[in-house]
């Protein structure tokens, strides 16, 4: 398998594809290549069994796919963990030094790394980390997209993709931050971070690949 081939069974299963399709639009913005590649490749993988492919609905890992996927996930997430706790490694640097690793990391080294970091259950990014099975536990928080006006909750995971960590980074939005919203439109979002006490103004773009957890609603906040 080549890292090409790779990267795209490793931002299926980012996107939820594990549990649910993904649309072509959605591995087109976040692997940064035009619709006639991802086409081109969902082809073929369909023909390797690693997806499946239901026209209008979209992408989805199958049985083969989703444990190749959850190989290269877990290289890169015990890479990132290391980079950060032993070389001291900035949170928006992690992504694309664990992304040149990750390709060529056996599953040898791949445990050594977890016995070294003493088994750690999530990456930097929030993401969980899988077992040397395959293994592990779904996660089940929201977009922060789909949180309205009177809303609040904790900042629990983001896609590992480079152009959005960058972005997070520069509007200082981290994993544990609270935050409420004060303004919702279809392409911006406003939100009050409890940490920083500041008012950030994020895409709905972006926002789509942030994660939060225990949402409370309007009517529930004093």
């Amino acid at each position: 398998m080549t890292p090409n081939e790779e990267d795209y069974l490793k931002i299926i299963m980012e996107l939820g594809g594990d549990d649910h399709t993904v649309s072509n639009k959605e591995i087109v913005t976040h692997l940064n290549v035009s619709a006639a590649s991802v086409s081109e490749m969902v082809t073929k993988m369909v023909k390797q069994r690693y997806v499946t492919h239901t026209p209008y609905q979209g992408i989805q890992l199958t049985k083969t796919g989703n444990k190749i996927a959850a190989r290269l996930v877990r290289n890169h997430r015990l890479w990132e963990v290391f980079l950060m706790k032993q070389l001291l490694y900035p949170y928006d640097a992690l992504h694309k030094e664990a992304e040149a690793l990750e390709h060529a990391t056996t599953d040898d080294l791949a445990n050594r790394l977890d016995y070294l970091l003493q088994r750690p259950q999530t990456c930097p990014h929030g993401g969980v980390i899988p077992d040397a099975n395959g293994h592990y536990k779904k996660q089940h928080f929201a977009q922060m997209s789909t949180m309205v006006v009177g809303d609040k909750a904790v900042v629990a995971r983001v896609i590992d993709e480079a152009a959005l960590l960058d972005y997070l980074s520069a509007l200082d939005l981290k994993l544990g931050d609270f935050v409420y919203v004060l303004q919702a439109t279809p392409t911006l979002m406003t939100v009050r971070n409890s940490r920083t006490k500041k008012v950030l103004t994020v895409q709905t773009a972006n926002a789509e690949n942030v994660f939060v957890d225990k949402i409370e609603h309007a009517a529930t906040i004093d």
